[in-house]
């Protein structure tokens, strides 16, 4: 079976030791890449009331920074959060009770492919290192644009490559040996983080996502690479439908 159509009992399996690992293995510096994502959806001037969809919403940790930083803008909210991964999402569970955020952020054991909104439901979507685990890239980000209202945002925060040559040789020596090796060592999974390393390789960023994203229909598509590259926010909007 091919590995993305497996992607929830992949996470299950790494589920205790995920969020553990992405600090570790990221040196902490993933807790400051979501709010820089976070902070890109803030400055877009959102309404007072505002119903947010986080895809792959796994342990909650984007969910919760995006409750943090709405509550500071004084925002009602609701964010809803899907994924395939149960333990993932049970771990992310009790996140949110332990920071008292279970009246507003729920969490639905759903495929990103087939996501049971009507259209036009949301007035933000994000996920954070979830698209390229996608199956299928193109349905994923054409749900994702279907259950958005017009006018509404989209935020993606996923891995990239770094341009400069040198910097990029050591994160493919990174990605290739090291992560993979600390990864079995601390999840005791022995194929898990060898595929975080394949599905990074092999995914798509910068330019090339922005084009798909404005293939799909979304407009006012911008990316902003992090730390040399390795990380990027993509921002895109829904059109409003003129008649």
């Amino acid at each position: 079976m091919n590995e993305k159509q497996n992607i929830g009992a992949l996470f299950d399996r790494i589920a205790l030791k995920y969020d553990f690992l992405n600090h570790l293995l990221s040196l902490n510096v993933d807790r400051w890449w979501r709010k820089k994502a976070v902070k890109s959806l803030i400055n877009k001037n959102l309404q007072s009331d505002v119903e947010c969809l986080d895809v792959a919403i796994g342990t909650a940790d984007l969910a919760i920074e995006l409750a943090r930083q709405l509550d500071m803008q004084h925002k009602t909210f609701i964010i809803t959060g899907v994924d395939l991964s149960v333990e993932m999402m049970h771990i992310g569970q009790e996140k949110v009770r332990k920071c008292g955020l279970q009246n507003q952020i729920s969490f639905m054991n759903e495929s990103a492919l087939e996501m049971p909104f009507k259209d036009n439901s949301f007035d933000v979507v994000t996920c954070a290192y979830g698209v390229r685990n996608f199956s299928d890239l193109n349905l994923g980000l054409k749900e994702m644009h279907r259950v958005l209202k017009p006018g509404g945002q989209l935020m993606i925060l996923e891995f990239s490559y770094p341009k400069n040559k040198l910097i990029a040789w050591f994160y493919d020596l990174y990605f290739t040996h090291i992560l993979p090796t600390i990864g079995r060592l601390f999840s005791k999974d022995k194929t898990a983080y060898s595929y975080l390393n394949r599905s990074v390789k092999n995914f798509v960023w910068g330019k090339e996502m922005c084009n798909i994203l404005k293939t799909i229909g979304f407009s006012q598509v911008t990316y902003k690479p992090l730390t040399f590259g390795i990380t990027t926010i993509y921002n895109a909007t829904k059109d409003v439908v003129k008649v």
